[in-house]
């Protein structure tokens, strides 16, 4: 093989492999994100552990996924200002002010609190099924009737203020794998909080794509992980001795369950 054919072979491969290792290696491509990460418990990493001191109450976990998301990808800059305990209103007064025109990549998780996520929880562990499902029943009504609204006017000020990023919203795992054996709750509980959720869920999807952002589901991806599953609980149970923490995600929920499923969506 004359000299001249063999160069044009070696760059071909050459370039065939830079080729291959640029889509193998998409981290690279993120290198220059300005990343901020927004939202309640969920996003700060609550139920995970290794919570950094800084973040005081707010609970901001280096197990969460935007923290994983950072240290993995490394991208050039990142900011988690999520908090335990956000509403859509927290998430507009305190917390939009971290955003800016140079921010290019924004994640948030909010609406659950807004509902009242926690109080459900206590009335379906403390006082039975029949409480439960009207505590559930009177949340789904408050999320159709307000929800809608209050997300639209988070995106809207993300949109405002961060008007150059890709923002990708996340919701909530179902809490339940249903049809198998499980103490406490009843069955007819369970799937009533699975109700809500899904209902939350839904219209925190529709109200995202609305505003041209990505919506990232995890409740497929937590299936067979859920309370009341035979694999690994994604989800701390009811805790008395850290309620805190009782219904979010261990850290094997948020590196297995929540960062993939951001990662993909955040492009």
């Amino acid at each position: 093989m004359r000299r001249p054919r063999l160069v044009s072979l070696a760059l071909s491969l050459t370039a065939a492999l830079g080729a291959t290792l640029a889509l193998a290696v998409p981290a690279q491509a993120a290198a220059t994100d300005h990343y901020v990460a927004l939202g309640d418990s969920y996003s700060s990493g609550v139920g995970a552990g290794s919570y950094t001191s800084e973040s005081g109450s707010c609970q901001r976990s280096t197990n969460a996924y935007p923290a994983l998301y950072a240290a993995n990808i490394r991208p050039a800059s990142y900011r988690s200002v999520a908090c335990s305990g956000a509403t859509t209103a927290t998430v507009i007064n305190t917390q939009l002010s971290a955003l800016s025109s140079t921010t290019t990549l924004v994640s948030v998780s909010v609406g659950g609190n807004d509902v009242g996520f926690a109080n459900i929880m206590t009335t379906c562990v403390l006082y039975g099924t029949t409480e439960c499902v009207a505590a559930v029943d009177a949340a789904m009504v408050k999320a159709r009737n307000q929800l809608p609204g209050l997300l639209s006017n988070v995106y809207n000020g993300i949109k405002t203020r961060a008007p150059n990023a890709r923002v990708v919203v996340l919701g909530y795992p179902v809490f339940y794998q249903l049809n198998t054996l499980c103490v406490g709750l009843s069955d007819t509980s369970r799937a009533k909080i699975n109700e809500g959720i899904n209902l939350v869920d839904d219209i925190t999807r529709s109200a995202a794509v609305a505003k041209g952002f990505k919506f990232a589901d995890v409740r497929s991806i937590f299936v067979g992980h859920q309370l009341c599953s035979y694999g690994e609980k994604w989800l701390h149970a009811l805790n008395y001795l850290n309620l805190g923490i009782s219904y979010h995600p261990t850290a094997a929920g948020q590196s297995g369950g929540y960062y993939p499923v951001f990662r993909s969506a955040a492009g």
